[in-house]
């Protein structure tokens, strides 16, 4: 009787594992709401933007549809045709360009597999978001491949930790199982453990600041969304992990505004843009939004908190990197 009733018990409070348990969710501070307030309004007036933005898209293309068929009405039929295959040229020609640079682009990341900067976009903090969070997160992530696949000397990405609802959620992605990156199910210390030594996270809290990329090391970039919750974690962990950590090196040339913090495809844009240029300031400045940024300052010791994620990119950014690349086919601080 006594073992069923420790079975029953065993039943009702099933242990917890290191991977089941997570933390309790530290409070939101007073601040910390306002800043959440702040922006939700401003994703819903955002959303409602985008809503407007595509109603006006939709009549733009009914306009000109309209001129078109107006325009076949008021010609000959001879003219008609010309003006018809015409179209169907330039059509054609376009295809033609978007297959030749898809092919282009294909080109470039197979060929970053094996001589690329290895950069590992760390999955591992799912459990600790909301749906919209690792929503938020899923569309950084869409934006860091569609990046890479533009840029002249791409890097070779990594997704690590890939499981549960972010795997589903990237799995909506058009064209994801296509993507040229490696998807690992496993953390980055199971699946590179053979370059253990090579492992560096990027996080703010680091002393160690980045003054140059090395092909040889593994750059790891934390994906969390975590309105500011979870301040230091990928700090803590890489020290548990005993890897290698630094910051980039944002303070000796930015003062950052109020909102300290960088999505995760600025963080590896930052780093594209480093490959390409080996100039951090140009760097910064071409990706870092304006209302991110106060001033140019060159002895600067601002820190930028740069491993927790925050809020997702500004609209100009969300655009250049929305897609036609991924159909084919919110943040870190550093």
């Amino acid at each position: 009787m006594e073992a069923i009733e420790e079975d029953q018990s065993a039943k009702m409070d099933p242990p917890c594992s290191p991977s089941g348990c997570n933390p309790p969710e530290p409070p939101l501070s007073k601040n910390a709401r306002k800043k959440l307030l702040k922006q939700q309004r401003y994703e819903a007036k955002k959303a409602e933007k985008k809503a407007q933005e595509k109603e006006l898209k939709k009549k733009d293309i009914e306009r000109k549809r309209k001129e078109w068929e107006e325009t076949l009405a008021s010609v000959t039929e001879e003219e008609r045709a010309k003006l018809i295959e015409s179209r169907k040229s330039l059509r054609k020609e376009r295809m033609g360009k978007r297959s030749e640079e898809k092919e282009k682009k294909i080109e470039r990341l197979n060929r970053a597999k094996d001589c690329g900067q290895k950069i590992v976009i760390d999955l591992e903090f799912s459990d600790l978001m909301t749906p919209s969070e690792i929503h938020s997160l899923v569309q950084q992530i869409m934006y860091c491949y569609a990046v890479n696949g533009r840029c002249p000397s791409p890097g070779h990405l990594w997704l690590t930790g890939c499981n549960g609802e972010m795997e589903t959620q990237l799995q909506r992605l058009p064209g994801f199982d296509k993507w040229i990156i490696e998807k690992e199910h496993r953390s980055y210390i199971d699946a590179l453990q053979d370059q253990k030594e090579n492992l560096v996270y990027l996080t703010a809290d680091s002393e160690t600041v980045l003054d140059d990329l090395d092909l040889k090391k593994i750059y790891i970039i934390g994906g969390l969304v975590d309105r500011n919750r979870w301040k230091g974690i990928t700090m803590k962990k890489a020290q548990e992990q005993g890897i290698q950590t630094a910051k980039l090196p944002i303070g000796s040339y930015l003062k950052m505004s109020s909102s300290q913090v960088l999505t995760v495809n600025q963080v590896l844009e930052i780093l594209l843009k480093y490959i390409e240029t080996r100039d951090w300031k140009a760097s910064f400045f071409q990706v870092v939004p304006q209302r991110k940024r106060c001033e140019a300052e060159c002895n600067s010791d601002h820190a930028v908190d740069g491993e927790e994620n925050g809020d997702r990119d500004d609209e100009q950014e969300t655009k250049k990197t929305k897609c036609d690349e991924v159909s084919s086919s919110n943040h870190t601080t550093l």
